[in-house]
């Protein structure tokens, strides 16, 4: 097995189609071929399945390509740690939750390594879909926190998936409303309080359940629920409506706009927020200032 052969591979399941791979690689479709059927033959797995039409990735093709992706993303921070060549163009991404202090850090590592030409990627997404990219190498770092409630089920898929949690920031319950909500001047508020508003949520596609959702007061406990796929949306509606979401109390007013204020919320639990990765795996300088960053600005709150 060689790295290059492992490009081959990626570059194939990207393209979905072995003539378009290799004219991407710069090779023969037929020497292509040749390459990932080696890799195959010596996995002992079938990575794709091949019709008229182009290329399927397997299951087992699917974990083949993590660990690929994995090599490759640990070769190239090998290289960026020892070599430091000021002609590598600086490549980081993180999947994320909804939450302001990661933007805020994510522009702290564009600031510290800014250059003429960098590949920076930040996905606000479903908590599905953070643990799906870190373990699949689209991400170096997943952020999202564990509670009393989801905590059993999220480990256990962390584990699963061969990543590690790690904890920054122990926040405890709030609601985000409009500044002029009708609960805006109660210094804190209870769940009967909150009753006869609209609750936002983020919607989690086909992980629509508890275990997955970014807030960690049950939809079941309110008559009145909007489900969002964006930030934006869901202070609008925060705003529009008098809703309210549940989260951590971090706010940023540059990002979320003035408007909108956290207030304590009298509830049992407390949100362990932290941040997802690949066990044993060499991080890239981009990653360690990430995780920096993230613990300045949650150190300020």
């Amino acid at each position: 097995m060689t790295l290059q052969q492992l490009i081959y591979l990626v570059t194939a399941a990207e393209c979905g189609n072995m003539t378009e791979a290799a004219a991407k690689l710069y090779i023969s479709q037929p020497s292509l071929s040749a390459a990932i059927r080696n890799l195959e033959e010596e996995m002992g797995v079938t990575a794709f399945s091949r019709t008229n039409k182009g290329i399927t990735v397997t299951r087992e093709g699917e974990e083949l390509l993590s660990y690929a992706r994995m090599l490759l993303e640990q070769s190239e921070n090998m290289k960026d740690h020892f070599c430091n060549s000021k002609h590598q163009i600086p490549k980081f991404s993180v999947s994320c939750q909804h939450y302001s202090f990661a933007v805020n850090a994510f522009v702290d590592v564009i600031k510290t390594f800014d250059a003429d030409r960098y590949n920076f990627i930040m996905r606000e997404t479903q908590t599905g879909e953070i643990i799906d990219d870190v373990a699949n190498g689209k991400s170096e770092i997943g952020i999202i926190f564990l509670s009393e409630h989801n905590e059993e089920i999220l480990s256990k898929l962390i584990r699963n998936n061969n990543l590690i949690f790690e904890e920054l920031y122990v926040a405890k319950p709030h609601i985000f409303i409009y500044k002029h909500h009708p609960l805006a001047k109660k210094d804190k508020i209870t769940l009967d309080d909150l009753t006869q508003y609209p609750y936002l949520v983020y919607e989690q596609g086909t992980r629509n359940s508890f275990y997955f959702s970014e807030e960690f007061i049950s939809t079941l406990d309110f008559p009145k629920i909007i489900q969002v796929r964006d930030r934006a949306t869901l202070f609008n509606l925060v705003i529009g409506l008098n809703g309210f979401t549940v989260s951590s109390g971090i706010i940023d007013h540059r990002l979320n706009g003035p408007h909108i204020i956290a207030k304590p919320l009298i509830a049992d639990q407390t949100m362990h927020i932290g941040i997802v990765k690949k066990k044993n795996m060499i991080l890239s300088r981009y990653a360690h200032k990430y995780i920096e960053a993230l613990k300045e600005h949650l150190s300020i709150v």
